[in-house]
């Protein structure tokens, strides 16, 4: 070795002599010390070899000797780990909101496993676990994200911005974890896809406020019959409509719109109450009409009827006495022309002369009565 020949006096690699000499002298002012037992440093060559017997000997079948019995420690302790291992990736835990699927050499087996505490045969079989517990999936709103996703166009020709949510849980793990590579992804797509359908369909305020429950409903019959047609394994339990609005860049436009829509309405319900107001009046001055006619009409036939009545029974009474009956008649009609009517009466024999002064009594009776 280059340590034991250099300077031909077998100094160290300072350039020290190697048997004490005076300018044995190291790095550090001192020079190497030599072995206890005394002679040369051991040879490096040496050492190396020494090493590689003792990895032999720790080594299964390495050999017997004085190291028989740390090897074979060595390897129960291997052997323990490996044990470890395989009992860590084959006893799996399940949890209540979790459900597991076992694979055999990579393919799914039929049972589901339920929670609690579970054994596969690693590593030919292995598990996959899929939370079962209902989940929500939020979708639109671009004037909240900053992105296009919720932009709509809707049967009117209208852009609206729609933000909705979805409620959905996993019933079937397996189709969930092996027949789509990214199921929720999917179920975004479709969730977007059919909201454009159901919006592209009707008008812009159907969607803004009128019917939105209808429109949630179809959305969700169009989710859940795509997503089985895969099928993914996923239940959509509700949709909601969270906001449903303009874009930004023409908010203040359709509010205008909204505004004179709603002028229009207030002025046709207006118009309505006038003119239910109107029809109510005249219908009842209408059924009073009608009622005035009836009354008119019983009085009339009343009055004939009395009448009739008198007249039959003068007539019966005329025919018993012809000639005193005409002289009551005769009288009671004078009664009643003479006694309506303003009368100066003058003696014709009287013993005056010239002319009969003239008393205006109607006038004085006037008088009279007024100042009473």
């Amino acid at each position: 070795m280059p340590w034991s020949n250099q300077n031909g006096g077998g100094g160290g690699p300072w350039g020290g002599g190697g048997n004490g000499g005076g300018n044995n002298q190291g790095p550090w002012g001192k020079g190497p010390q030599p072995p206890r037992g005394g002679g040369n440093p051991p040879d490096l060559e040496e050492l190396i070899r020494r090493g590689q017997d003792k990895l032999r000997q720790v080594l299964p079948g390495g050999g017997g000797g004085p190291g028989s019995g740390s090897s074979k420690l060595i390897v129960g302790l291997v052997a323990l780990g490996l044990v470890g291992l395989w009992l860590m990736q084959s006893v799996y835990t399940v949890q209540p909101d979790e459900r597991g699927v076992e694979l055999r050499f990579g393919k799914p087996k039929d049972e589901i496993s339920q929670p609690g505490l579970h054994m596969v045969f690693w590593p030919f079989e292995t598990v996959e676990m899929a939370t079962i517990v209902e989940r929500e999936m939020s979708t639109g709103g671009s004037s909240r994200t900053g992105s296009s996703d919720g932009l709509m166009l809707s049967g009117d020709q209208n852009i609206v911005d729609v933000e909705f949510k979805l409620l959905y849980s996993v019933q079937d793990p397996a189709a969930f974890l092996f027949n789509l590579a990214r199921p929720e992804d999917t179920l975004r797509q479709v969730a977007e896809s059919a909201m454009r359908e159901v919006v592209g369909r009707r008008p812009a305020q159907d969607i803004f406020r009128d019917n939105r429950e209808v429109i949630a409903s179809e959305v969700q019959t169009i989710i859940q019959t795509v997503m089985d047609s895969f099928p993914s394994g996923i239940v959509v339990n509700q949709v909601a409509i969270e906001d449903a609005a303009p874009p930004r860049e023409v908010a203040d436009a359709f509010d205008e719109v909204q505004r004179a829509e709603q002028d229009e309405d207030r002025f046709v319900e207006e118009a309505n109450q006038y003119a239910n107001q109107k029809l109510g009046q005249a219908r009842g001055e209408g059924a009073q009409l009608r009622e005035e006619a009836s009354a008119y009409k019983d009085r009339v036939v009343n009055e004939a009827t009395g009448e009739a009545g008198r007249f039959l029974s003068v007539y019966e009474e005329y025919a018993k006495a012809p000639d005193v009956t005409r002289s009551r008649l005769y009288l009671e009609t004078l009664e009643k022309v003479l006694g309506g009517s303003d009368k100066v009466i003058i003696e014709q024999n009287g013993g005056g002369a010239g002319v009969v002064p003239y008393l205006p009594l109607p006038e004085v009776r006037k008088n009279a009565g007024g100042n009473n």
